[in-house]
């Protein structure tokens, strides 16, 4: 059975069982958060998170409740990233136009920091946004961008924005650099771009975010990545102690 499958019977199963409300519907799902949950989150403190959002959010509850099965979908995404839903993640509600949902996931800038640092391959995780009265160069040949600020003037608008990683050993990943024109083209397809949305209630912190989720492309982000930096240390080291039997008997077999 497909992660898939096991989210649908999941979640219509859960909103069969309850006609009560989001909220009751999310605590007939802890089991399914724990199946999808990272180990270092604890199911019950999700839930609980995830029920204090949508008191904190009275017009996302109401959708919620209208449409509880698109509402737990959006929130086992959230889970599946081990996220703090109303943080680090933002389900936005929206008309539906035909899409089949109502509801938008919307990771902000700062869980996809997290995401980034929790692989365990970056020290720092850098990103601006460049303003027209900066002064700011960056070219293919150079390590990271040269930005100068004024912090106590008039920067002007925006014009661009920029993000970068120092990995574990002190390089530095690819610098993603991206215009104002990058920007809105990504603005310009996201469902999310009207009405009370992210880019129009904290425009500077999308802009952050769309150059970071850019850079999440060119550096680990995935807990998959530690465990199998995990795994291969292991396998070294239990290779480094096996008896000397044993490598003579794995030389002879290659033989």
């Amino acid at each position: 059975m497909t992660i898939e499958t096991q989210q649908t019977q999941t979640v219509t199963g859960a909103v069969e069982r309850k006609n009560t409300g989001a909220a009751a519907v999310i605590d007939d799902a802890t089991g399914w958060f724990g199946s999808i949950l990272p180990s270092h989150v604890d199911p019950r403190a999700f839930v609980g998170m995830a029920k204090a959002y949508l008191k904190q959010k009275p017009d996302l509850a109401q959708k919620a409740n209208q449409d509880p099965a698109g509402f737990m979908i959006a929130l086992s995404e959230c889970a599946r990233l081990g996220l703090v839903p109303g943080d680090t993640f933002h389900i936005i509600p929206f008309r539906d136009k035909g899409s089949g949902s109502n509801f938008t996931p919307v990771v902000d800038y700062t869980g996809e920091i997290e995401l980034i640092y929790r692989a365990g391959a970056v020290s720092s995780v850098k990103a601006e946004i460049v303003y027209s009265a900066d002064v700011f160069e960056f070219r293919p040949d150079m390590d990271r961008p040269n930005h100068r600020i004024d912090w106590f003037g008039d920067r002007g608008g925006m014009v661009g924005v920029y993000a970068y990683a120092v990995m574990k050993d002190g390089s530095t990943s690819r610098v993603v650099v991206m215009s104002h024109a990058e920007v809105m083209k990504v603005k310009a397809v996201s469902k999310s771009s009207g009405g009370d949305s992210p880019w129009v209630k904290w425009e500077d912190r999308m802009w952050l975010k769309t150059a970071i989720h850019q850079l999440a492309k060119w550096v680990p982000t995935s807990a998959e990545y530690r465990r199998e930096q995990l795994r291969a240390a292991v396998e070294a080291d239990n290779l480094r102690t096996a008896p000397a039997d044993v490598h003579d008997a794995e030389i002879v077999s290659e033989q």
